[in-house]
């Protein structure tokens, strides 16, 4: 399974055609990550090696404990926003920054209400994540900080090339991303709503980026993206996980968690249960799973094997991070 785990088919936008710059508001969930992961994986090829060896150590950890769980139990991650605006509105306000922080807390510890919403089938994996964040309060010289960068661009949007990262291209420098979570928060083309990195791969560009308008739950914040879970969906990708329906559209992929159910295709806006797709029947797709493509309001959980993965991680690749 390591072996395949960086080499599979991108297949994240199913029926989406020609996009405008009159009409980029996101109207369905697309994320990025894959296409900026596959980039990557060319550009610097030296992370083949890395990112195989991380996934061996994933599969080795998980193999033995499927269930596996840090023995601190709760991790605290710091984070960095960085704002790269170009208008007013897009210098978004620090109550929507703290209303992102309260969201990311709220998911990643299982205290949605609407974690009600899943089906009773998968109740019992819909676990408590003991992941938590922050503002960072010291900067990377050792001083007091806010954990919030503010950078005027006279770019007036973004694409997935990761300039938004780099001061040199209209955005902003990340801080060392072996102590810091890293999220870039700007006006992105294409109807992006995000994309995240995987570990082991260029530390300067470590971390996530998100647009400004699905950032938070307050503020410039849009329904249908307006409860912060674009957000908890990039960090998903940040922690290792992959989208649910593995990222192919013939059954053939898989997210590398075992319970999860294989799915054809990513699932938008607000799916009925059961979906079934890949003779997944009689329960289907686990479509309300925070690693697929539905709106904010109706994905609302992790399940323990994404849990288990994310803690595999927290305890590999990204064991620097955190407390």
């Amino acid at each position: 399974m390591a072996d395949d785990q960086d080499s599979q088919q991108t297949t994240d936008d199913q029926s989406t055609g020609e996009v405008t710059q009159d009409d980029n508001t996101p109207d369905r969930r697309m994320c990025a990550t894959m296409e900026v992961h596959n980039r990557l994986l060319e550009e610097f090829p030296e992370c083949r090696a890395r990112r195989a060896e991380i996934s061996a150590a994933l599969d080795a950890r998980l193999s033995e404990d499927a269930s596996f769980r840090r023995a601190c139990g709760l991790t605290t991650i710091p984070i960095v926003v960085h704002v790269i605006h170009n208008t007013d509105a897009e210098n978004i306000t620090n109550d929507q920054i703290t209303s992102q922080i309260d969201a990311l807390n709220r998911d990643y510890r299982a205290n949605n209400s609407d974690v009600a919403n899943v089906p009773d089938v998968w109740k019992g994996l819909a676990q408590d994540p003991l992941i938590a964040f922050a503002l960072a309060t010291t900067d990377p010289d050792g001083n007091s900080t806010d954990g919030i960068t503010r950078t005027k661009t006279d770019k007036t949007s973004f694409t997935q090339d990761d300039s938004v990262k780099s001061s040199a291209t209209g955005g902003a420098d990340s801080w060392p991303s072996d102590k810091y979570l890293n999220i870039w928060v700007c006006t992105l083309t294409n109807k992006l709503l995000g994309y995240g990195q995987f570990p082991g791969m260029p530390p300067e560009t470590d971390g996530v980026v998100i647009l400004n308008t699905a950032f938070g739950t307050t503020g410039t914040a849009s329904a249908p993206f307006d409860m912060g879970r674009t957000a908890v969906h990039e960090i998903g990708h940040w922690l290792d996980l992959r989208h649910i329906w593995g990222d192919t559209n013939n059954c053939s992929g898989t997210d590398f968690v075992d319970d999860t159910p294989n799915a054809q295709l990513p699932n938008i806006g607000k799916p009925t249960f059961p979906h079934i797709t890949c003779s997944n029947d009689p329960n289907g797709d686990m479509f309300m799973n925070y690693m697929d493509y539905v709106d904010d309001d109706t994905m609302v959980m992790f399940s323990s094997g994404q849990i288990a993965r994310m803690h595999a991680t927290l305890e590999s690749s990204r064991t620097s991070i955190g407390s």
